[in-house]
């Protein structure tokens, strides 16, 4: 059980604004020990993974990939041996051209082969929450230990420009021991599944805020109506996602064991929208001068619309629409 300490993680972030930072920094501080999501304090997990977002796009990457594992092993009751300071990566990704496939042995350990892509910080952290699949064709979990010659890290598969720093590569397994975690199919029929994918919308809203607070500091002591006007309309746009995102971590801690589907569809669409505005009116607030000469300005507006694209974009919108169209009365959601 993680004893959430959520507002000195928050507090250590921002004595260390500006500086660049790496996962086993956040890892070594402490600052992962976060809230369970559902857990009743939902939201305050959130800040802390948008304040980090705000501070490195794809440093959250890898810090949410690893809060997200340690929120899967104390869910489905996974006990890897690892060492204190170990850092995790949670790759489940399932293109149709990488698969890893589980042989399960004697001594409740397996065996992992296969190639698994999209594995972000691949090369730095020293476990992984891989998705897999067992001889019977079921979807499974399993927690392997990256420490193995029977595990390579490719340079293949990462090619961005945008979140280039999250490394996010395939790699490949020959028989690689590991311990399966849970049983199948747990991964997505756990309640955390969907609390977790709402907990991305907490990412992109805090790279648009890191990006919204530099245009802010670029004001200037008597601000233009042209600058203000964008300044306003990422006001707007920030201010109802994290509307939505408070209601939809509320939502979560009233009902931890519920699917969460609708609510995490609605809170990333959110998210997603908001960062689109806020990037769209940061570029035309402050000009071609930040995005030439500021390196962490310039990241951000090139990281954030890469990290956006792990949206399904329509296909998400199509299936919260699927939600509204099957309710015989208008969504109680409208209301106000």
């Amino acid at each position: 059980m993680f004893e959430p300490a959520p507002d000195d993680a928050l507090r250590q972030l921002q004595l260390r604004h500006g500086c660049d930072l790496a996962l086993s920094y956040l890892v070594d501080a402490g600052i992962d020990v976060l809230p369970r999501p559902g857990a009743g304090q939902t939201l305050a997990r959130w800040r802390v993974l948008a304040e980090v977002a705000a501070h490195d796009l794809s440093l959250v990457k890898l810090f949410e990939g690893h809060t997200d594992a340690l929120a899967i092993l104390a869910e489905l009751g996974g006990t890897p041996d690892t060492p204190a300071g170990a850092s995790w990566g949670t790759w489940c990704a399932e293109p149709p051209d990488a698969r890893v496939v589980l042989d399960a042995e004697e001594g409740g350990h397996v065996r992992l082969t296969g190639t698994k892509a999209w594995c972000s910080g691949a090369a730095t952290v020293s476990h992984a929450v891989v998705s897999c699949w067992n001889a019977a064709g079921e979807p499974c979990l399993a927690a392997v230990a990256m420490a193995q010659p029977t595990v390579w890290v490719t340079e293949n598969g990462w090619h961005a420009v945008g979140m280039a720093a999250s490394g996010s590569v395939d790699v490949r397994f020959n028989r690689a021991i590991a311990v399966q975690i849970g049983e199948p199919g747990d991964y997505v029929k756990r309640a955390g599944f969907w609390q977790g994918g709402a907990g991305i919308a907490a990412c992109w809203f805090g790279g648009a805020l890191g990006i919204a607070r530099a245009v802010q500091q670029r004001k200037g002591p008597k601000p233009d109506a042209h600058r203000l006007t964008h300044l306003g309309a990422i006001d707007v746009a920030l201010t109802a996602a994290a509307a939505q995102l408070r209601e939809a971590a509320a939502w979560i801690d009233r009902h931890p064991q519920d699917n969460a589907q609708r609510i995490a569809l609605r809170a990333r669409l959110a998210a997603e929208q908001a960062a689109v505005e806020v990037m769209h009116h940061a570029g035309r607030a402050v000009g071609a001068g930040p995005l030439c000469r500021d390196p962490r300005f310039a990241r951000a507006m090139a990281d954030l619309p890469v990290f956006l694209r792990q949206s399904h974009a329509e296909r998400d919108l199509a299936a919260l629409g699927e939600f509204a169209a099957t309710e015989k009365e208008e969504p109680s959601s409208w209301t106000l």
